[in-house]
């Protein structure tokens, strides 16, 4: 006689759990991952209904199918992560105390600038055959190409976050007799933050297509190999699993960098 209404209360609970959600977590969870979903469904049908050819657009399916077996597809995943990896760790060894020295000083801002701007201004595939020539097919061009596309806005997020302290407290702490290593440490540097992470969530993503950029020109390992070499032998499902596996690599970086930023600084963006 009890049994019912504890399974009826016990079902209500659960269904008042699902309802009642936040409007911010099915906003920003549960919706996307619907969304996505269903556009992998309906990509799915589209290439069964219209028999279209698997070189031509494949469906998921068969692009899961084209992972099974290829145990070197890790080897591939590691050492463009790897790339991606070096080249934003220079970015920020270089970016960081650059966007120090644009920063210090308006005549150094309006030295260094227009080369920082020369530098973004070279597509960097058209730069990529001459690092090949200056420093050979390994791994050291790949590191390279993804520093120049990620040091960008690790610079000018970094010095704009510098600037961002008003005059008036950067007056102040110079009336207190602060010198210039206490104003940095003390107020540009925790004022820059917020900006700095910005930048290196820009910059990680950037780094990976660097990466993949320079495996393009010249490399036998490497995602973007994968998918030059199976685009040019019509293996478009693996061309697509390398694209697949270089997303996720993507977000995942960027995710960890957004996580260091909630460590670093909690307190930012609490009223949002």
């Amino acid at each position: 006689m009890n049994q019912k209404p504890t399974n009826s209360s016990g079902r209500e609970s659960l269904f008042s759990k699902i309802v009642n959600l936040p409007k911010g977590t099915i906003q920003n969870r549960l919706l996307p991952a619907i969304t996505f979903i269903i556009l992998i469904i309906l990509w799915e049908l589209v290439t069964k209904v219209a028999d279209l050819p698997v070189w031509l657009l494949p469906a998921p399916s068969d692009i899961v199918k084209s992972l099974v077996g290829r145990n070197d597809m890790f080897m591939h995943t590691w050492v463009t992560f790897y790339e991606t990896i070096l080249g934003f760790l220079l970015a920020i060894l270089i970016g960081v105390p650059l966007a120090v020295l644009v920063n210090s000083s308006p005549l150094i801002s309006n030295t260094i600038y227009p080369l920082i701007l020369i530098t973004q201004s070279i597509p960097k595939v058209a730069f990529a055959p001459i690092l090949l020539i200056w420093v050979g097919y390994g791994i050291v061009p790949k590191i390279i190409i993804a520093f120049l596309v990620a040091f960008f806005p690790v610079v000018i997020d970094t010095a704009t976050g510098l600037n961002s302290p008003s005059p008036e407290l950067i007056n102040l702490a110079r009336q207190l007799n602060a010198s210039k290593i206490q104003i940095y440490t003390k107020i540009r540097f925790p004022s820059a933050l917020p900006h700095f992470f910005s930048g290196l969530k820009v910059a990680i993503t950037l780094s990976v297509i660097g990466a993949v950029i320079g495996e393009f020109v010249g490399s036998d390992v490497g995602l973007g190999y994968i998918v030059i070499m199976a685009t040019s032998q019509f293996k478009t499902p693996l061309s697509f699993a390398a694209m697949l596996l270089l997303a996720l690599m993507g977000i995942v970086l960027f995710f960890v960098i957004a996580l260091i930023e909630k460590l670093s600084i909690p307190w930012y963006g609490r009223g949002e």
